[in-house]
């Protein structure tokens, strides 16, 4: 019998100055049990970080290859943002980005690992944004990480601030086109 997915439910104060965003958002996560932990607060900060009104993840879950990790949708149902996590083939964004406007990769992973997309035949690259996630933010957070979770998270001047239990991480928010990472 194959195991099934754990939900957490993660309670967010956002404060994104950065795009005059604030919300209080509670995020519903459904972790599969081959999705590693670092992979699920990574996907639960890029919907923080890129919060706007249609914003869901994929109703397949993590494994759904027809869909984009995160994604948001206008009020008549058109793709706005494509949002992909850790190092995704040049094909596969190559595909992000002839559907969707708006491309960003949350990456957890050592940046010299999309190294190889640079040279890669990937439509609009240059306008392919990559979000490099401090690894000491993650772990910080993991060390928190429970069913039901709650936390602040400010973004102001291209820096991350967060605060959980009591303790604090901060981090430069470390953003920039694919053909500069």
């Amino acid at each position: 019998m194959a195991l099934g997915s754990t939900i957490y439910v993660f309670k967010v104060n956002l404060s994104d100055v950065d795009r005059g965003v604030y919300e209080e958002l509670e995020i519903r996560a459904a972790c599969h049990p081959s999705e590693a932990l670092e992979f699920l607060m990574t996907r639960v900060l890029a919907y923080c970080l890129e919060y706007r009104e249609g914003i869901a993840f994929a109703k397949g879950g993590v494994s759904d290859r027809d869909e984009p990790t995160l994604y948001a949708r206008d009020l008549s149902g058109v793709l706005t943002l494509w949002v992909e996590l850790g190092i995704p083939t040049a094909e596969r964004l190559h595909q992000a980005s002839k559907a969707c406007p708006e491309v960003v990769v949350y990456c957890h992973k050592e940046a010299r690992l999309l190294a190889g997309l640079r040279e890669a035949n990937i439509h609009r690259a240059t306008e392919i944004d990559v979000v490099l996630v401090e690894r000491s933010l993650l772990q910080g957070l993991l060390r928190h990480l429970d069913r039901r979770m709650q936390f602040d998270l400010t973004v102001s001047g291209r820096h991350l601030y967060c605060s959980v239990a009591g303790e604090d991480f901060d981090c430069a928010l470390n953003r920039a086109p694919l053909q500069g990472v």
